[in-house]
């Protein structure tokens, strides 16, 4: 990664760094590295492990296609928005880069990306799939038998539902929808009605599949496939008879999906929202992808309709859209192809959830243990007589989400159900209008959390008669209430009936639904309001315990890092002398290793099997450590602008276990690590000589699910 300034001037302030530790030396562009630049990044993480010739084969192919989803995720969102942030004149931020600035970095960078990207699909796993017997075809590498059979498919499947657009002053350039796969055809001649051919556009429509497998009597093999836009591409003259084509080129243009509601002028934010959501295909365009051969005028032709600068061009040596080819991981049944299978450890005993939860609190580590008895526990709720109330909030719950059906099922079965459903959950909020109906219309009571306030917490309470007590059981989470997910992220999940732990979170729904003022909680950390001071007091306290002599230690798991107090905070704890261990899996900008500032911290990230997802914060504390779990990262919107929880593990062997698991195993890990360096680069770990490997997730897969 390019740092956001050189070095060897960082090096040189270090002098002056370590006379004192006034933060406005802290604040020091040098210090910090750009986080969009630093997301970026992380996909060059993910993409090595599709280099990676230990890794499955199949496997390899899914982390290339991970990584070419991701880029287009990033462009959705974070270039938009610096687009945007130029629009507006915006300030630069902590590292000094202006957007304008960014965007140039971007581009640079993001190419070098896109092209290591088609390398290891052209010349590393294609060739390697076909020498395993699974054949992704070229073109050119069409037998007469496959010609013919992907003509015929063409004219049968495909023409039909094309509608080809000649352009001419009767028919403008179309709308493209975001991240569609379309041809520009280039014709010679003239049609039926006397109009001269120039340039067309081709559509393909959604409902086509991007993936075409061709039947073993056609191919000779069981695991033959050809891209949807090699076929548009080789027939593309019989859309245009009596013409003649001298050029088709594919292309894909990615649009800003960043909805924008204004929720202090809306009245209803579910109705403005489906508005906004109508029109997400078409917002600004903010990257134009297009074949490596295609003419440099049409390219510029492309490029004013779409208005974009020549450096959101991105030339294709390949299908343009790559990702789509992990249809093959899902269509081919290989298993020496794939990680071996595992089976998550159930908790035994899942009939009687209260009465185990009420005489000690369940810890949950996923995907090694399995989401059951969370589905267990709500399921019970809901036919309990002796339940009351559930509340519940849904970030993300994946189709069909068994919860959903709990929930009305409770809310039929008389119990007070109230979810808060987060309809803002990006790329989710149309799913999340669907389940808010659904859930409406069963007599749920829906909250659609705080405006102007994403509600990213994970919990749920559920409140039961025992005798004549109420007693309040909980579950709260650093993941989403989603089955899938919790097959393939790590997450830890705490179920308790911790009394204490049951009146936060129940003032927090209160809080939430209601309009509660500030309140003061006894156990959990909440944003807005305490996390963030939460977390810069106890990195003080590590820096108060070093300047007197005691011991000092901070380490924390998250998925990013950006705020600039906390990272202030921890420079100047690290100029005390505390030992900081940071595993950021994602954006960083906070620059370790600098002299005199941040010697004492190190960052290391983890690409494995598993998404590293769960976010553990642990303080020495003098030999008292204090250790919790979160739904937030420390970016700033997690700890400023949203509804979070962090909540302690009350449980010393419960705490203990957290920290074996997720931390101090995760930072032995020689095998799927890499540390960031002060340069910006990040250096992926290998065993020593003499130093067995030692794979964190590996460890756990062997440890939990043997």
């Amino acid at each position: 990664m390019k740092p956001a300034a050189d070095l060897t001037t960082t090096a040189a302030n270090a002098g002056s760094y370590e006379a004192g530790n006034d933060t406005d030396r802290l604040r020091d562009p040098s210090l910090y590295f750009n986080r969009e630049l630093s997301q970026l990044d992380f996909n060059f993480r993910v993409l090595a492990q599709a280099q990676d010739p230990h890794i499955p084969l199949l496997e390899r192919l899914r982390y290339l296609c991970i990584s070419c989803t991701n880029l287009d995720e990033f462009f959705e969102i974070r270039a938009g928005t610096l687009r945007h942030a130029q629009d507006l004149g915006l300030a630069p931020g902590a590292d000094g880069l202006a957007p304008a600035a960014v965007l140039t970095r971007i581009h640079d960078r993001a190419a070098d990306l896109v092209k290591s990207q088609y390398e290891c699909w052209n010349n590393v796993l294609r060739p390697a799939l076909s020498d395993a017997g699974v054949r992704v075809l070229h073109r050119d590498g069409w037998s007469d038998k496959q010609t013919e059979w992907l003509r015929t498919y063409f004219r049968e499947e495909i023409m039909p539902v094309l509608s080809p657009l000649g352009l001419d002053p009767a028919h403008p350039f179309p709308k493209i929808l975001n991240k569609s796969l379309n041809i520009v055809v280039v014709l010679k001649g003239r049609d039926a009605f006397g109009r001269a051919g120039n340039l067309a556009i081709v559509r393909a429509p959604r409902s086509l599949p991007r993936i075409i497998q061709l039947p073993e009597d056609v191919s000779g093999g069981p695991h033959d496939f050809v891209f949807l836009s090699a076929v548009l591409s080789a027939f593309v003259d019989e859309l245009f008879p009596g013409m003649k084509v001298e050029g088709a080129y594919q292309f894909r243009v990615t649009r800003n999906s960043e909805l924008v509601v204004d929720e202090e002028e809306v009245d209803n934010i579910a109705l403005a929202l489906r508005d906004e959501l109508a029109g997400r295909g078409y917002l600004r365009a903010v990257r134009l992808e297009i074949a490596e051969q295609c003419p440099k005028p049409i390219v510029r032709t492309l490029l004013e309709n779409f208005d974009l600068p020549e450096n959101a061009v991105y030339r294709i040596n390949g299908p343009v859209n790559l990702n789509r080819v992990i249809q093959v991981y899902d269509l081919v049944q290989r298993p020496d192809l794939k990680f071996p299978p595992f089976q998550p450890r159930v908790l035994t005993g899942l009939d009687g959830m209260f009465e185990r939860v009420g005489e000690r609190d369940v810890l949950l580590h996923h995907p090694f243990e399995s989401f059951a008895p969370v589905l267990e526990l709500i399921k019970q709720a809901a036919e309990d007589p002796n339940v009351l109330a559930i509340k519940q909030t849904l970030y993300r719950t994946g189709k069909d989400s068994p919860i959903v059906d709990h929930l009305v099922q409770a809310a039929r079965n008389g119990k007070d159900v109230t979810v808060v459903v987060e309809l803002r959950a990006r790329f989710d909020e149309e799913a999340n209008l669907g389940l808010a109906d659904r859930l409406q219309d069963a007599g749920v009571q829906v909250v659609y959390g705080v405006v102007n306030y994403k509600t990213h917490a994970k919990m749920l309470l559920i409140v039961r008669r025992e005798g004549r007590k109420l007693r309040r059981y909980v579950h709260l989470g650093t993941g989403n209430y989603h089955s899938g997910t919790a097959r393939v992220y790590t997450d830890f999940g705490l179920i308790t009936a911790d009394p204490d732990i049951g009146a936060d979170v129940h003032q927090i729904f209160q809080q939430i639904s209601g309009l509660a003022p500030v309140i003061k909680l006894k156990r959990l950390l909440q944003s807005p309001f305490t996390l963030h001071a939460g977390v810069l007091k106890r990195i003080d306290r590590e820096t108060r315990h070093a300047k007197a002599g005691k011991p000092a230690r901070i380490v924390a798991k998250m998925n990013a890092l950006n705020e600039p107090q906390v990272i202030r905070a921890l420079y100047q704890a690290s100029q005390a002398g505390v030992q900081i261990d940071l595993i950021v899996r994602g954006a960083c900008t906070l620059r370790p290793g600098v002299p005199g500032v941040s010697d004492n911290i190190r960052v290391r990230s983890i690409v494995g099997r598993f998404l590293e997802h769960h976010r553990v914060y642990w303080f020495a504390n003098d030999g008292a450590p204090d250790l919790f779990c979160s739904s937030a990262d420390w970016l700033e919107r997690n700890l400023l602008r949203r509804v979070e929880t962090a909540f302690p593990l009350v449980d010393p062997d419960l705490s203990k276990r957290v920290f074996d698991e997720a931390l101090a195993n995760y930072l032995l890990d020689n095998v799927s690590a890499w540390e960031l360096q002060a340069d910006g680069d990040y250096l992926r770990q290998h065993p020593g000589d003499g130093v067995p490997a030692h794979s964190a997730q590996g460890a756990l897969l062997a440890k939990i699910c043997s």
